[in-house]
């Protein structure tokens, strides 16, 4: 009974090399979805465990966390992983449930602390100030420095979506699992950086220039795609006619995902950044004038 599931769920859709895609539950699939369903254990296990020695995770963390959590698994999950090897609005909108939706919660809530706390005891005692992990610190905060986030994620996304590239990844799951493993790492990256980063005096201000600086090229590459006369991958070209779908018009779906919804999201952070930079101006400012001393 299980064997024929299993057959079934792997069993070839389509010729690979054909008009349309093969699809199938390879190994990257499974692996990745166990290391989401052991995050989210860890994280239920971590919270109730903090909560009964007197601490907790807020409110909004909690909710961030699974919103960006649930994000994810449905972008990874078969029946979208299936349409994007299909269509190419349907793998556009997979990477960014991905970059822009799950990564930028995930690291709004926080979950490292509760993640932590769901491990043993000894060992929880042996993570602290060792030379390896001061590296691993070191580097962190490299990587997570915001203009350097910045180029890592604006070049990983410009790069993957180059042609051979690309049509490379939705052939091979591989190869496909390290392009999502490197559009969710680099925008782990830019967004830690712009969240919990510093620059400062410039502080958020500087963090919603990058913020819109990334929504300007991330839309250019969208309308790109939009406003193109023609598809600009052979492969999906080849899997759209295979369905009698009109490839071009799939391929400006794709563009208008990537520029009008993303840009929506990107210019709202960015407008909260700008907030925040003129509230904790006015906090200065406030803090300063109190400072001095009064002339009477």
């Amino acid at each position: 009974m299980l064997g024929s599931v299993w057959h079934g769920l792997t069993t070839t859709v389509l010729a690979h090399d054909g008009p349309q895609a093969e699809w199938s539950v390879s190994g990257w699939d499974v692996a990745v979805l166990v290391a989401l369903a052991a995050a989210a254990l860890l994280h239920v296990t971590g919270t109730r465990r903090m909560a009964r020695h007197g601490g907790g995770v807020r409110q909004v963390e909690r909710v961030s966390f699974w919103i960006g959590w649930i994000a994810i698994v449905a972008a990874v999950a078969p029946p979208l992983d299936r349409a994007a090897t299909l269509r190419f609005s349907a793998h556009m909108a997979q990477h960014e449930l991905l970059m822009l939706i799950g990564a930028p919660l995930l690291i709004v809530g926080r979950p490292i602390v509760p993640w932590l706390w769901a491990l043993p005891q000894g060992w929880r005692r042996r993570v602290g100030p060792s030379v390896p992990l001061r590296r691993v610190s070191t580097l962190w905060n490299w990587l997570t420095w915001p203009a350097v986030a910045w180029v890592l994620h604006g070049a990983t996304i410009w790069i993957w979506h180059l042609p051979a590239l690309y049509e490379a990844a939705v052939r091979n799951d591989a190869l496909h699992a390290l392009q999502h493993a490197t559009f969710v790492a680099t925008a782990v990256f830019f967004w830690w950086g712009l969240v919990y980063g510093r620059y400062g005096r410039l502080a958020y201000g500087a963090s919603a220039l990058f913020v819109f600086t990334t929504s300007m090229h991330t839309g250019i590459l969208g309308a790109l795609f939009t406003f193109s006369g023609a598809p600009f991958y052979p492969l999906y070209a080849s899997r759209a006619a295979g369905q009698g779908i009109d490839a071009l018009a799939d391929q400006q779906l794709a563009g208008v995902y990537m520029w009008i919804p993303a840009g929506v999201i990107f210019t709202l952070f960015g407008l909260a950044l700008m907030l925040a930079w003129l509230s904790e101006a006015e906090r200065r400012s406030t803090l300063g004038a109190a400072a001095r001393p009064s002339r009477e």
